[in-house]
């Protein structure tokens, strides 16, 4: 079975790529790499468009090697990566709506981000005026019985919009098909040609709820390209601010999924211990959700006695309440009857589509970047990777309730061993040509960031955010249950609108 690194030595190996080989390939190779991700052999990392060009990131389970292939398209198009691959797709579709180059044997040629409101066609590409677009075509369901109802993009709650298409058969859900791109912000190109504080602003911005994860992500991207050193007390106190995002979201997570299955004293409970994180977070970092506080080259603030004991307090509020909470989710049949056995996805179906974070790990897959790539300090702080198979609704919220435990052993194990010293060292964009690529470990899962440094500036920019992955699994999910408990697998998964809408 080839690996990576026997792929590598097919193309032309790209200089000052770090710490991951690029190599630049043939169609014959391309097409090659698409057959191995279709037949299960590798997992997709992310697939990314230039002007004239595309790129692939890949990882082999097997033992672990990341690499990134590019192709050259200087007639614009490029094989299929989706034709083999269904996970490619959407971000296929995104290539073709933002640089566009065409997928050559594409099974899906709608547009994914432009909804006909821009006024170019492929704005980053050989961009031309843009045409009025016809309606967009959702897929046909046949059989007798069945219709469809819309949901979104507009919703009830402060929630970010998207379009979701169910055919049902009675008040079973034969379909569902999901329509976004309503908040696309352009972040590619705003990121192409940035200086290092407005990228690293908008690194921090991609997706709110995960802002210390993207910042994080970006800065290990720049640091790696550069070769660039950065303090040990900022490499700690970087992952404290990612458990304590981590901890506040999933507590957020399980109140909001007991909410929707009507047991709302669950969502206050959850409520009050996560406006507690946030509030130290605040005392600790200044801002509630650490934005703007993970930078290149170390962090924007260090942590005093206030801010430990802050943090040490709402930690102590958790443990107080986290017994009978739990007790109360899994002793409350009617709530159990909501969350067994509901919005299952299978665990083949997340081999298929590499799925990270706490969908992955409820149906089997074994992935954390944190362990698995071992970055600092994680190679040095002691944890678990908590893995449940029923793939339902309760093993989501299970493995947010086992990853809450272990978030509240990793602060403290920071706590007590975060070193002193800088926290920050200032760093210097060289003008020769660099490349860096990092993944890291947000609270849904795998973030990856990839840049090219040029000039000083960052020339290109990529981010992919899990979601990518994670939003078609729960079109899997939904399938065969009832309409009424969509908000539950919705809420279950709380995939990022804005993280898929680049």
């Amino acid at each position: 079975m080839p690996s990576l690194i026997d792929l590598n030595l097919e193309g032309q190996p790209v200089a000052r790529h770090r710490p991951w080989s690029r190599t630049v390939i043939d169609r014959v190779t391309w097409s090659f790499a698409a057959r191995m991700l279709g037949d299960g052999h590798w997992n997709l990392l992310s697939l990314w468009g230039e002007p004239s060009a595309v790129h692939m990131a890949l990882f082999d389970p097997r033992t672990a090697e990341i690499g990134v292939i590019s192709l050259d398209c200087p007639q614009r198009s490029f094989p299929s990566v989706a034709a083999r691959h269904l996970p490619a797709l959407r971000l296929e579709r995104t290539i073709t709506d933002l640089y566009g180059l065409q997928p050559e044997g594409a099974i899906d040629d709608r547009p994914w981000l432009d909804h006909g409101r821009w006024e170019l066609h492929a704005p980053l590409g050989e961009a031309a005026a843009a045409s009025p677009q016809p309606p967009y075509p959702f897929l046909p369901v046949e059989g007798a019985g069945t219709h469809q109802v819309a949901v979104g993009p507009v919703h009830a709650g402060i929630i970010e919009p998207g379009h979701f298409r169910f055919t049902v058969s009675g008040e079973t859900v034969v379909r569902l098909e999901q329509r976004f791109g309503y908040v696309h912000k352009g972040i590619d190109g705003l990121m192409s040609g940035a200086d290092l504080p407005r990228a690293a602003h908008l690194a921090g911005r991609v997706s709110g709820d995960s802002t210390v994860a993207y910042a994080l992500a970006f800065a290990r991207a720049v640091e790696i390209a550069i070769d660039a050193e950065v303090p040990a007390r900022a490499v700690w106190l970087r992952a404290l601010c990612a458990e304590l995002e981590r901890l506040a979201n999933h507590l957020g997570d399980i109140g909001a999924i007991c909410n929707d299955a009507a047991f709302a004293i669950m969502l206050a409970q959850f409520g009050v211990l996560r406006e507690n994180v946030l509030r130290a977070a605040d005392t600790a970092f200044g801002h509630r959700l650490m934005r703007d506080v993970v930078m290149p080259g170390g962090v924007a603030r260090d942590l005093d006695d206030a801010g430990i004991a802050a943090i040490h307090a709402a930690l102590a509020g958790v443990r107080k309440q986290w017994p009978k909470l739990i007790a109360l989710y899994e002793d409350t049949a009617s709530l159990q009857d909501r969350t067994v056995a509901t919005g299952i996805v299978k665990p083949a179906l997340v081999d298929q589509y590499a799925a990270g974070g706490f969908v992955g790990r409820a149906s089997g897959r074994v992935f954390d970047a944190r362990r698995t790539l071992s970055y600092a300090p994680y190679d040095e702080l002691s944890f678990d990777v908590p893995v449940l198979s029923e793939g339902d609704v309760d093993a989501r919220v299970r493995i947010r309730i086992a990853e809450v435990e272990q978030s509240l052993s990793l602060i403290d194990q920071i706590l007590v061993r975060i070193p002193g010293g800088a926290i920050h060292r200032p760093l210097t964009l060289p003008h020769q040509a660099r490349e860096g690529m990092a993944l890291v470990e947000g609270f849904r899962g795998d973030i990856l960031a990839w840049l090219r440094i040029a000039n000083g500036r960052i020339e290109r920019c990529h981010f992919r955010d899990p979601s990518w992955f994670q939003w078609p699994l729960l079109e899997a999910a939904i399938e065969g249950n009832i309409i009424a408990d969509f908000p539950l697998c919705n809420k279950s998964f709380n995939c990022s609108y804005s993280g898929v809408d680049l």
